[in-house]
């Protein structure tokens, strides 16, 4: 870790933060307080930072025959998850569990980053980042995003951009 990244982490910063900083990514953090009661995190987000929810992306951890495989989708959607197995060269995948996505990424359901995780894992990222300037995913926490540019969060992550998505 460079002294950049370190005072970073010293700052409070997250694994995610942390990892954009090293990188030397141009990035802002967005924070809100994030209300418990909300029934969606991604739509908790979209709206408290007054941005439209096409440009935030909600990361989930899905198991692709029998490997476990991040999806990033626009909050405003679902994923198809016929879509995601395809886009890695699987047959099925089905939602993680809860738990196991947790422990693998380092973050907590509803924070989870696609930045930064304490495993790497294959990344999908839904081709309809490639509409925005900037996107925006979690940080690695409720109530704290990252805005950066599809083609960076892409290229930190590793992701195959693919239509996984849908309205």
């Amino acid at each position: 870790m460079d002294k950049k990244a370190k005072k970073t982490q010293q700052a409070g910063g997250t694994p995610a933060t942390v990892a954009l900083t090293a990188a030397g990514v141009d990035f802002t953090v967005h924070s809100y307080d994030h209300d418990p009661a909300h029934p969606s995190y991604g739509e908790e987000a979209a709206e408290a930072m007054g941005v439209s929810p096409d440009r935030v992306f909600k990361t989930l951890v899905a198991d692709v025959d029998g490997a476990l495989t991040v999806a990033v989708v626009p909050v405003a959607g679902s994923l198809d998850l016929k879509a995601l197995a395809s886009a890695v060269g699987g047959k099925r995948a089905a939602m993680a569990d809860p738990a196991l996505a947790e422990r693998t990424t380092g973050y907590v359901r509803g924070g989870i980053s696609p930045l930064g995780q304490r495993k790497r894992l294959p990344t999908v990222l839904d081709d309809s980042a490639k509409a925005h300037a900037t996107v925006c995913v979690s940080a690695g926490r409720r109530g704290l995003e990252v805005e950066l540019s599809p083609t960076a969060l892409a290229e930190l992550t590793g992701a195959v951009l693919a239509p996984i998505g849908r309205p």
